[in-house]
């Protein structure tokens, strides 16, 4: 087996060699964060890649992420390390089903989270991520109808924080943060009184009446930070757990297990590894292509969500 050492100096003369840029999410293995140019959120990472003026995008992340790199520059090739590495919330809202949605009712304002596929988001007016879904539907008319999809979690959050009653909420849900059950978080501040609770919005209600704070990943990382406390119990994926480190050094981070894995970790973002980000620096594959005319159509939405401040 090829030691770690050898896999991070082939990916660096690669990185050169294909005047390459690696993004990747908070959520992959620490060892990819420790070699990424930039680590962030959907969000975060959407306006790197729109600024990036190299040659190679490697996306360490899952395939909407890539697709969305793509769609903010299209003239660069974007790599994803695996193409199977997919979304949960991306499978529970086929295009299709939107289109026919949309031709039902033509009349209201489509707002797609960014955790779907590019043909969703070419179906969409505008997209938001966690960290500006309340921005996003507050910046559209009180009398519009708003579909907001897919996450119904996120959805239901959001609604809550707007006053939104002519809203429709999509009924998908993320395999990590759905399953996470309050009984565990209930049993998780009994046995960390001083902690305090940080929870991504895509977690079950039960699970954010109890938070102290709710926000997108990067938020929780600068929240954390900036907290008095030494202590948190943090209810999104674990691999945030390198930049709460990396912020909050000598605070401690406790992470609650879900129903699904006993864990909370995404198996989607996992199937990235090292020797997968060389291979595709090496090869430029998996690369992601994309039909000219769904670049154009979801560029649209995607542009005016990056435009709001």
């Amino acid at each position: 087996m090829v030691a770690v050492d050898t896999i991070v100096d082939e990916i660096e003369a690669l990185k050169q060699n294909r005047r390459a840029m690696i993004l990747a999410h908070h959520y992959q293995e620490a060892e990819i964060q420790e070699i990424a140019d930039s680590i962030g959120d959907s969000l975060e990472l959407a306006r790197v890649a729109q600024r990036f003026e190299g040659d190679v995008i490697a996306f360490c992340g899952v395939k909407f992420m890539a697709e969305t790199a793509k769609v903010v520059n299209p003239t660069r090739v974007v790599v994803l390390p695996d193409l199977n590495a997919g979304c949960s919330l991306v499978d529970s809202c086929p295009a299709p089903a939107v289109h026919a949605y949309k031709k039902r009712n033509p009349d209201h304002v489509v707002v797609s989270y960014i955790n779907t596929s590019v043909e969703v988001k070419a179906e969409s007016d505008i997209l938001c991520t966690s960290r500006n879904a309340v921005a996003v539907v507050n910046s559209i008319p009180a009398s519009r109808h708003v579909l907001f999809l897919p996450d119904v979690n996120l959805g239901n959050w959001v609604k809550k924080q707007t006053g939104r009653e002519n809203m429709t909420i999509w009924q998908g849900a993320c395999i990590v943060h759905a399953t996470f059950p309050g009984r565990r978080l209930a049993a998780a501040r009994s046995e960390h009184p001083q902690a305090v609770v940080a929870a991504h919005p895509e977690c079950p209600g039960d699970v954010l009446r109890q938070a102290d704070f709710i926000g997108s990943t990067s938020a929780i990382i600068d929240w954390c930070a900036k907290q008095p406390q030494d202590e948190f119990i943090i209810m999104t994926e674990s691999g945030v757990r390198y930049s709460l480190e990396k912020q909050s050094p000598g605070k401690k981070f406790y992470f609650v297990a879900n129903e699904n894995c006993n864990c909370s970790e995404c198996p989607y973002m996992k199937m990235n590894t090292l020797e997968k980000l060389r291979d595709c620096l090496q090869t430029l594959q998996p690369r992601i292509e994309l039909p000219p005319e769904i670049i154009e159509r979801a560029r649209i939405p995607l542009d005016r969500m990056l435009a709001l401040k």
